[in-house]
Parts: C-alpha cells; sequence; structure tokens
C-alpha cells in the first residue's frame, strides 16, 4: 500500500478499505486503478439509497448503540440523500474528505436536504467491500465509532458511489439530530 494511505493518525486502513474518522483534517487521494497506467476504466455510478439498504443499515447501526446502552436511530431518507451525494463527490473527484466540492461539512450538506440539524457526524469509507463489511469496519475504528455513539443523534443515512476504476466504493455515513426549537 502506498504510503500516502499510511497516515495512521487521520485514517484507519484496515484489509484495503480506507475510512477516515470525522477528526481528520487532510484529504485522502485513491488513484484510479487502471491498467498500464491509462486513462480510468469507466464512469462513476451513483446511487440514490434505498429504504430497505438504508433501513438495513440502520439496523446494524442500531445494534452496535444498544449494546451501550444508547436509544437507536432512525432512518433518514434526507440523511441518505445527504450521505448519497457526498459519496458520489468524493468518488467523481477520487479523494475520500470530509469536505465536498461545494461544502466544508456533514452539517453544510444536511442543511441542504430540508433537514434541520443541531449536530452532525459522518462517517466516509473507500474500499472494495459492501454495506455489511464498511459498517462493520466503522465498529472496529474508534474514531467512526465514536461517531456512531453520540449519545445526542436521533437519526442515520448511508449513501455509496462506485468510482470510476469500477471497483472503489465511496461510502459515507450521516448522523445527525434536529435542533431543538
Amino acid at each position: 500500500m502506498p504510503k500516502k494511505y499510511l497516515r495512521s493518525a487521520i485514517c484507519a486502513v484496515v484489509l484495503g478499505l480506507v475510512a477516515v474518522p470525522a477528526s481528520a483534517s487532510e484529504d485522502i487521494a485513491i488513484p484510479h486503478r487502471t491498467p498500464h497506467g491509462g486513462k480510468p476504466l469507466g464512469d462513476v455510478v451513483c446511487f440514490g439509497t434505498t429504504r430497505q439498504d438504508n433501513e438495513s443499515a440502520v439496523r446494524a447501526t442500531n445494534a452496535t448503540r444498544k449494546a451501550r446502552g444508547l436509544k437507536p436511530l432512525r432512518a433518514s431518507s434526507d440523511l441518505a440523500l445527504a450521505a448519497a451525494r457526498h459519496a458520489c463527490d468524493m468518488a467523481r473527484r477520487s479523494v475520500i474528505s470530509h469536505r465536498g466540492t461545494n461544502s466544508r461539512g456533514p452539517m453544510q450538506r444536511v442543511k441542504k436536504t430540508g433537514y434541520k440539524p443541531g449536530i452532525a457526524a459522518e462517517n466516509i469509507a473507500a474500499g472494495p467491500w459492501g454495506q455489511e463489511q464498511v459498517l462493520t469496519e466503522w465498529v472496529r475504528s474508534k474514531g467512526h465509532l465514536d461517531n456512531i455513539l453520540i449519545p445526542q443523534i436521533r437519526d442515520y443515512g448511508i449513501g455509496k458511489a462506485i468510482g470510476a476504476d469500477g471497483r472503489t466504493v465511496f461510502w459515507a455515513a450521516v448522523y445527525s439530530a434536529p435542533k431543538r426549537r
């Protein structure tokens, strides 16, 4: 693995998965895996999160929270939209970052969906795995687990996109609670 991935204080690299905790301040570039150094193999594929995927992810996340005595989260279509848009943006740029093309962090992206957050956090990752594996890796990573276990959060959404290499899956999960009135 190239040295630029080995930023132990910033990201966790687990079995080829590059996962960046919310406290990270640097972007991590993901090189396109191309034959003979040629052009990327295809276009980025962006997905809208299905209700089934979002509910499956929130069930897994809630199992982790329940084991630690925390209240369960609700699957949120607004947060799933924010997460899917950010995963797509990261895939298009081939970068793992909490900063977006037009945003500084998850709070701004969540507000763009119409959700009125009082708190927002996100986990991001890129690697060759599906949803179940990325959720497992986030629980294994202290920085990511810290986001999952924020007591004040109430809502959850997950999103993914496939990078131009056709193999790298970019993930974003957003955790939030509405602003108190």
